[in-house]
């Protein structure tokens, strides 16, 4: 059985005694959880130890069903067809996921290839790099994290861009 965390609060808070002692509840620590819910903005935390197993999820604020929003109307003439944009270039075949120089994402989070917006990517294709020179970095859990070369050569092909979220062990970009 699964009750939101305030129904939770409310019977552990109003359970007689003896149900409280059976349960084994430690309402203090799950206020503290909860605290620290809203103050991380975390949707849920688990915490076990042998047998026993906290969990305090909160649910998501509910959208409004009922919200009309009228369309607006504006009589816009036409543009002129444009010619279609080129198609981008195929990646290259060493974009292999088995290639010996691939750099691959050592993290959940979102990718960026410039420092700040608006500068320079860090690389591009054909880019020489030296060992330990910073690639891209991977933003995780509001942390700016560095992803190095792990070895010098030259950016062969990069694989996302700026602003991508990526996985775990994605393939990011190339060295030859």
């Amino acid at each position: 059985m699964s009750l939101p965390l305030r129904d939770r609060k409310r019977f552990a808070e109003e359970a007689p005694e003896e149900v409280r002692s059976l349960l084994n509840i430690d309402t203090v620590l799950i206020e503290k959880l909860a605290e620290l819910l809203q103050r991380t903005g975390l949707t849920e935390i688990e915490l076990s130890e042998g047998e026993a197993r906290i969990r305090v999820a909160k649910q998501p604020a509910p959208i409004a069903a009922n919200a009309t929003v009228q369309p607006a109307v504006a009589m816009v003439p036409e543009p002129a067809p444009q010619p279609a944009a080129p198609a981008p270039a195929p990646a290259p075949a060493v974009a292999d996921a088995d290639h010996p120089g691939a750099v691959r994402a050592p993290m959940v989070g979102t990718a960026y290839l410039t420092p700040e917006p608006g500068a320079e990517p860090f690389v591009s294709v054909g880019s020489q790099i030296q060992e330990g020179q910073t690639l891209l970095i991977v933003e995780a859990m509001k942390v700016m994290n560095p992803i190095r070369a792990p070895r010098s050569g030259r950016i062969a092909s990069i694989m996302i861009s700026n602003g991508d979220p990526v996985e775990f062990d994605e393939l990011l970009l190339i060295i030859d």
